[in-house]
């Protein structure tokens, strides 16, 4: 008998040869019922896989996220399978499971339309309700390649010439239609129920700009239709919502042809970047913080010395200074470390901690520009800690409690990722375990969870990565702290320690906004615009209802800006309620209507936006009071997805 250890840490007993499918049955007929795959020892295996020695055994299915990639995966082959049925001599590249959904790219001569995915989804409908079975089966290199050469699928024919000697090849069949794949998948076509397609696109095969355009064509799948039915919703408000849309309607910033990727911001839009850069400058000097400024352009010699010439060379842009190599800085931590030269340093200067908000620029492919999600120019809140190795752990934990204050500010959840070596590194295994160790150690001792992101830290080191969690459940990763032991030895930093000899210090990069251009666009997209008063480009907007309450209306916003209260009047000659929706449409936290009896007892009809109200009146100065004391405490209201 085998000894199969579950998840939860039972151990089953199970005859050789018994597979996965009969293991879930054997534990209830409700999991083996939603059951989709399952990993043995850490491997994602289909159900038909048969037990031959002791392992580690979980079931999963797809309410969980493993198991609703396996789904993802089913349904593309599913969209395939409907493709070469309703359009035959289309030829396959590939369609794996991504966030949120699936692709399956295509070459065809058809040019597919919105009216063919309403079409696909039918036919893919049909196959569902057929119930074939994922049938897998591992074939050898000849045969691989004599099946898709006889199809003439060129593109599978291609990736399987490329795979190593030794790397098992396998197919699966569901009905009439066979695929290469690595697996796994679910058990039938019936298991895929709700599911979508979404939109087409081009994408180069391999990726590459050398290789033919295809089609491609998006979906998304989920357990159940009411699961479907949520995204889908909030992918309308994600439209509703977008920051591009309302950076414009708000006259906060704009893109132009004259400079793709480099935003043009507005006064308006100047307004809430200051705010938020005020914001971080005050905050990090409660912490000890001390602000910096680097050039934007500096010697190749020192890019060469950082390693970001020989690591980051592709992303940078360069330029010539009397016949000498110059680069506009990807990143602000080379300067920094110059600054940290500029004077002998003692232990007792240690922990110094150095910050910059440093204008950078990274060449972006045009492809990958998203307004001011993905731009070619942004400010990052970088801010290096220099410290001695017994004061890494406290350092760590006191950038995780600035992190976790400035998020709840905004309104944002987030987790936390742990990514180690990448490839393409640098420095000693025994430096790289040392930089992880401590990370890892910070974590626990804050009793945070945290997900390991294998070979996806920076090359000179270990990062902690803080991913925000916004009320679409979209992910945004945006502050991070990374542990460094290669850049003080690149740079030869040093500290007289109390022996009076000379030491190395140990180093933090980290940020909390990541980029002030796109934390922007996170919170437009989170607050849909409406942003929380103490945010606000026009705080408060005051309406006089007609010529007569003019003088009065302009007493109040003089009152107000006394109080730094940032206030303007609408003086048109429109009526009230044409200037009330205008002011509701701009989003304006407050809006106070000024008449006759307003003006005879010091006082205003409030309205606060997006509450449908005739307007309370109360005193203005008790409303001064009210409206200080929520710019004060920073009040944070996400508005509900459901409009405004």
């Amino acid at each position: 008998m085998l000894q199969v250890t579950l998840k939860d840490g039972s151990v089953r007993s199970v005859e050789p040869g018994a597979t996965l499918a009969s293991l879930a049955a054997s534990i209830s007929r409700g999991l083996a019922k939603a059951a989709v795959a399952a990993k043995v020892d850490g491997e994602t295996r289909d159900l038909t896989y048969a037990l031959q020695s002791d392992a580690e055994v979980e079931i999963l299915t797809a309410d969980g996220e493993e198991g609703l990639k396996v789904l993802r995966h089913s349904a593309s082959h599913l969209l395939a399978q409907a493709v070469q049925n309703l359009f035959p001599g289309t030829r396959l590249g590939i369609g794996p499971a991504i966030a949120n959904g699936f692709y399956y790219d295509f070459d065809s001569e058809h040019v597919f339309t919105p009216e063919d995915l309403r079409r696909l989804e039918a036919e893919m409908t049909h196959l569902a309700k057929e119930n074939f079975p994922y049938e897998r089966r591992e074939v050898e290199r000849g045969e691989a390649l004599a099946f898709f050469n006889g199809r003439g699928e060129n593109y599978k024919v291609e990736l399987i010439e490329d795979l190593p000697d030794g790397v098992p090849i396998s197919m699966y069949t569901q009905g009439n239609f066979t695929d290469l794949c690595a697996g796994p998948h679910v058990p039938s076509t019936g298991k895929i129920k709700a599911f979508k397609l979404l939109n087409l696109a081009g994408a180069y095969w391999r990726g590459s700009e050398k290789n033919k355009m295809l089609q491609r064509i998006y979906g998304t799948a989920f357990e159940k239709q009411a699961d479907l039915d949520d995204y889908l919703f909030k992918l309308e408000e994600a439209k509703r919502r977008d920051h591009r849309k309302l950076g414009q309607e708000l006259d906060l910033f704009s893109l132009h042809d004259e400079g793709p990727g480099f935003p043009f911001f507005h006064p308006k839009g100047m307004i809430v970047r200051n705010i938020l850069e005020d914001f971080w400058r005050l905050e990090h000097q409660r912490r000890g913080y001390q602000e910096i400024k680097t050039p934007i352009i500096l010697n190749r010699g020192l890019w060469e010395q950082s390693g970001h010439w020989d690591h980051y060379k592709e992303n940078m842009y360069f330029t010539k200074i009397d016949d000498e190599d110059y680069a506009v800085k990807p990143m602000n931590c080379p300067g920094g470390m110059i600054v940290y030269k500029s004077k002998l340093r003692s232990y007792r200067d240690l922990p110094l901690r150095l910050g910059e908000l440093g204008l950078v620029h990274r060449h972006e492919l045009s492809g990958a520009l998203h307004g001011l999600l993905r731009v070619r120019n942004f400010t990052q809140d970088d801010a290096h800690i220099y410290m001695l190795p017994s004061q890494i752990k406290d350092e760590i934990i006191g950038v995780i409690d600035l992190v976790d204050y400035f998020y709840r500010i905004f309104g944002f959840e987030y987790h936390v990722e742990l990514s180690t070596r990448p490839e393409d590194s640098m420095g000693s295994d025994e430096a790289w375990e040392m930089a992880t160790g401590a990370l890892e150690e910070a974590l626990q001792a804050k009793g945070m969870d945290y997900k390991v992101n294998p070979g996806d830290g920076a090359f000179y080191g270990p990062k902690i990565d803080f991913h925000l969690r916004d009320c679409l459940d979209r992910t945004w990763q945006c502050g991070t702290i990374q542990l460094d032991f290669q850049m003080p030895e690149k740079f030869d930093l040093t500290y007289v320690g109390e022996d009076g000899q000379k030491h190395r210090p140990v180093m933090i990069h980290r940020v909390v906004y990541g980029s002030i251009e796109r934390f922007i666009a996170l919170l437009l997209e989170q607050y849909a615009g409406a942003f929380p008063t103490w945010l606000a480009p026009v705080q408060v907007r005051v309406l006089p209802i007609s010529e007569r309450h003019e003088k009065y209306a302009q007493s109040v916003v003089a009152r107000l800006r006394e109080q730094d209260i940032r206030s303007e009047a609408d003086d048109r000659r429109e009526k009230i309620n044409y200037k009330i929706r205008e002011a509701q449409r701009e989003k304006i936290p407050f809006t106070l209507v000024v008449g006759d009896r307003e003006a005879e007892s010091a006082a205003v009809a409030v309205r606060r936006y997006g509450q449908d109200n005739a307007g309370s009146k109360m005193g203005l100065e008790e409303f001064v009071s009210l409206i200080q004391e929520e710019i004060r405490s920073k009040k944070s209201v996400v508005p509900q997805l459901h409009g405004d």
